[in-house]
């Protein structure tokens, strides 16, 4: 199970470091887009809607490593006081929430981008970006990683209760 939990983390690593250069590449087309808008009075539908389109990739990607770094907001006020079998409890019932609304997630997106790759939906707007379904795509994806590193949380969590356990047997 050890191996299985750090092959799933290191795919959450990986999508972490996308998301970091797509963040760069975020600031440094906002950036351009702005310099260009206001010095030159050049402007393109296209770099704008890029701009969304990558803060949508950076969300989707970006979520499952902040889970995997402990980004995740918990009332610490009451955990810090808990036991360890009690803060065992809360990290579980945690996990099962998490991955009851990323596959929640999965299941009701699939239709919302299923129709948008049939049609092959594009931008609305002349110049805009085409293939929608692509950034649509990442939908389902970003909560399939959500839930993949959820499941290996919830493993790690439980190979460190067996740990904690096996502790007080040994001395």
């Amino acid at each position: 199970m050890e191996a299985a939990v750090r092959g799933a983390e290191r795919v959450i690593d990986a999508l972490g470091r996308i998301a970091l250069w797509l963040t760069l590449a975020i600031v440094v087309l906002v950036a351009v887009n702005v310099l260009l808008r206001y010095s030159l009075s050049l402007g393109s539908v296209w770099a704008q809607e890029l701009e969304w389109h990558l803060l949508a990739a950076v969300i989707l990607l970006g979520m499952s490593y902040a889970q995997q770094r402990g980004e995740p907001v918990r009332v610490d006020l009451f955990y810090g006081g808990y036991g360890p079998r009690m803060k065992f409890v809360v990290d579980m019932l945690s996990h099962t929430l998490a991955l009851c609304i990323a596959l929640a997630f999965m299941r009701f997106s699939w239709a919302y981008v299923g129709q948008a790759w049939a049609v092959d939906e594009g931008s609305p707007d002349p110049g805009g970006i085409p293939h929608r379904w692509v950034v649509k795509g990442l939908i389902p994806f970003g909560f399939a990683m959500l839930a993949l590193q959820t499941l290996a949380a919830a493993a790690r969590r439980i190979l460190q209760e067996r740990q904690r356990r096996q502790e007080p047997a040994r001395a």
